[in-house]
């Protein structure tokens, strides 16, 4: 009998070597290869036909495919997809949940991943059979939670007697039906487990709809020696649920752990297996919560979902402009109005600068939610271009509730707003900027001009300074073209003495 073949793992970066090392020649971790025997295959298929080649002998017939099938042979059937009870992730998975699709949602630690997934598991429990597997709580835990959070699994039926449960508007005309199993309606069904094993026999047994997994770090293997949440069980925990996954068309939602660089905890081969990808991030300090979409096979990616975190959970938030829009009755210096796009999703923001005489030998620089390289590229640009002083001064540029908008298109926003803050002068609360700003001192233009200047126009804004050369139709705004940044300042802050006059004006009236 052939000796079994054997390799060593990393268990932090998933690195093999043939050799067993103290210490692990990709990452450097001591102690951290683990021994894994190698499946042993069964003789090449082809080495036979080699042979009786090599003997003279021939095949009685041609081979034939078996299962590989063109195009024109696939069935082609309509994939329809549920609702989940909220607007703000169903775009953010590209419309709605994907029947058989395995979800991966990672964020920092009490940033609310749990709560978002176990209201959407009952409200996706009105209509489906939904298994939620907690590998970090107990079922008491787990209840005791969704009762501070208000969730109720009531039925639709049950709602005209007073049931709890939020009505839902469904995104598909079809639903799916809830697969008939004696005893099991549909339902939120709840199991504290983390082995593997009995997970995947309760899957076939159950056959929900939909399952919940929180979190696949918690998860193990009996069949491996590896600690749980290790490269190797990560790994081979999430191949064996999307088989299950596809095998039995359930939908997977499933919770991992990130790293202190932010990254999905465990080996990148996890986002490889699952069909999507989603980063709920946002301030612990702040109320709102971002879903991002970073992957994506069945939608666009970079869409976000916008939500707001209350006394009774999460609450979607179906306007999030108003959220970083500030306070719009008392204007003050330095602050400009841009809008930004997250995928298709256009947002207006305040964004603030503060320009101030610097106390130490070099100024100081700082933002929030915008990009620094990109700050100190404008007030490069200004300087230099414009003829404003700012070598000696220190710059603050931060955006209002602290939404990470690092795109171009927010260029021409965060210079007006430096100039109006070292001139003191305020901006036109009516009117939004948006362009790029080059090297040159020149106004370039964004993708989605037109998307952005129908949010201004419904959020009631007067006027919009863009670049020049782009033509739009009639959105009810006044757009003011400008190929210069310089054009920009001019036209955002007027003269003194034009301001004065305006004043002198509203007095006399």
């Amino acid at each position: 009998m052939a000796k079994p073949k054997t390799n060593y793992v990393c268990n932090e970066c998933g690195a093999e070597a043939s050799q067993w090392f103290g210490r692990c020649p990709s990452c450097g971790t001591y102690n951290s290869l683990e021994e894994q025997f190698l499946p042993q295959s069964a003789s090449h298929p082809s080495r036979g036909l080699q042979s009786s080649q090599r003997n003279g002998k021939s095949a009685a017939k041609i081979p034939q495919a078996r299962a590989s099938l063109t195009f024109a042979q696939i069935t082609d059937n309509h994939q329809e997809r549920w609702s989940s009870g909220y607007d703000e992730l169903d775009r953010v998975l590209g419309g709605g949940i994907v029947p058989g699709s395995l979800v991966l949602i990672g964020g920092d630690p009490g940033i609310g991943k749990s709560t978002l997934l176990l209201q959407t598991a009952n409200q996706l429990a009105q209509r489906y059979r939904i298994l939620y597997v907690c590998g970090e709580e107990s079922g008491q835990q787990v209840k005791l939670r969704a009762s501070r959070l208000g969730v109720a699994n009531t039925n639709p039926d049950e709602e005209e007697n007073g049931g709890a449960s939020v009505e839902v508007e469904p995104t598909v005309s079809v639903e799916a039906p809830v697969k008939s199993i004696p005893g099991a309606a549909a339902d939120l069904y709840v199991l504290a487990e983390t082995d593997l094993e009995e997970i995947i026999r309760e899957l076939e047994a159950l056959r929900p709809n939909v399952a919940v997994i929180d979190s696949v770090q918690t998860i193990y293997l009996p069949s491996l020696t590896s600690a749980a949440g290790s490269v190797a069980q990560v790994r081979e925990c999430t191949a064996a649920l999307m088989k299950v996954a596809k095998g039995e068309n359930i939908t997977l939602l499933i919770v991992g752990h990130v790293t202190k660089e932010g990254a999905i905890a465990g080996p990148k081969v996890l986002e490889h297996l699952v069909d999507t990808v989603l980063y709920f991030e946002g301030d612990r300090f702040a109320s709102h919560r971002l879903l991002r979409s970073v992957k994506n096979r069945f939608g666009a990616t970079h869409e976000i979902g916008v939500f707001e975190m209350i006394d009774r959970g999460l609450r979607e938030v179906s306007n999030p402009s108003e959220l970083f829009l500030g306070n719009r009755d008392e204007v003050v210096p330095g602050t400009a109005l841009v809008v930004a796009c997250e995928g298709t999703r256009p947002i207006v923001v305040e964004l603030q600068a503060l320009v101030s005489p610097t106390s130490y030998s070099s100024p100081r620089r700082s933002t929030t939610g915008v990009d620094y390289n990109r700050l100190l590229q404008i007030l490069a640009v200004l300087e230099k271009r414009v003829g404003i002083p700012l070598s000696k001064l220190d710059a603050y540029v931060a955006s209002a509730g602290g939404l990470n908008v690092e795109e171009p298109a927010v260029d021409l926003g965060m210079a007006i707003a430096v100039v109006a803050s070292f001139r003191d002068r305020i901006v036109d609360p009516s009117t939004v900027l948006i362009g790029e700003v080059g090297l040159g001192g020149q106004v370039r233009a964004v993708s989605q001009m037109e998307l952005r200047l129908k949010e201004a126009a419904k959020l009631g804004f007067k006027k919009a300074i863009v670049p020049k050369g782009q033509k739009f139709p009639e959105l009810g705004l006044e757009i003011i073209p400008v190929a210069k940044v310089i054009d920009a300042i001019i036209a955002a802050i007027p003269p003194q003495h034009h301001a004065d006059e305006e004043m002198l004006e509203e007095d006399e009236d």
